[in-house]
């Protein structure tokens, strides 16, 4: 008589193959200057991400967040929504891209204002960089934001995309005018940005951050 076991576990073939979540990645636009250049470049990241797989994009403009510029205890009524509602939208992020120009060598004061008005939301979570401004291409901003994100416990992605002579690289219709290594920069951040976001955000649901 046989008396060979059959093994009644599910195979391959059987267990059906679940698609991670979407990436929710928060760009975040932090120059508020009129007459500014942050959407032009905005909004060609925007795009370059939407065709990058299993990611999903939120704009948060601090030109719009219409944060407190005092960092305060006692937020009024209209300041507590406000900033509750950015909180809300940083929290849900797994990841970050922080689109800042370069001021004096440095970054803009409202960009400032956005980070340090919280904590929790950043921990633990990437944050990549897309820079623009004159012949540094932002990114004595980017070192800078770099120390700045360091204590607040994230994970600082090491390419970046920056535009040097911003202005001169797009024509009127928000088009760069020599697209294809710019493009390129672009999917090596979303690349690296994918990986640590995908890797943090797993080990977040294994483990809070902190416990």
């Amino acid at each position: 008589m046989d008396t060979t076991a059959v093994s009644t576990s599910p195979t391959s073939s059987t267990v059906p193959v679940t698609e991670p979540a979407p990436l929710r990645v928060t760009v975040i636009l932090g120059s508020n200057r009129d007459g500014r250049f942050g959407p032009v470049v905005a909004d060609w990241f925007l795009a370059r991400a939407a065709s990058h797989p299993g990611i999903e994009t939120d704009l948060v403009d601090v030109a719009e967040a219409g944060l407190p510029t005092t960092i305060t205890f006692s937020a009024g009524p209209e300041e507590a929504e406000r900033l509750g509602a950015v909180s809300a939208r940083l929290a849900a992020a797994d990841a970050f891209v922080v689109l800042t120009p370069e001021y004096n060598h440095s970054f803009p004061a409202p960009l400032k204002t956005l980070i340090d008005w919280y904590g929790e939301e950043w921990q633990a979570k990437p944050v990549a960089f897309v820079s623009y401004g004159g012949i540094s291409g932002g990114l004595r901003a980017v070192e800078q934001l770099r120390q700045v994100f360091a204590e607040l416990h994230t994970v600082t992605v090491r390419d970046t995309v920056s535009f040097h002579n911003a202005g001169a690289l797009f024509d009127d219709q928000g088009r760069h005018l020599d697209p294809e290594p710019a493009d390129a920069a672009a999917k090596t951040l979303l690349d690296q940005l994918v990986w640590w976001g995908t890797a943090l955000r797993d080990a977040r649901n294994l483990r809070p951050y902190g416990a």
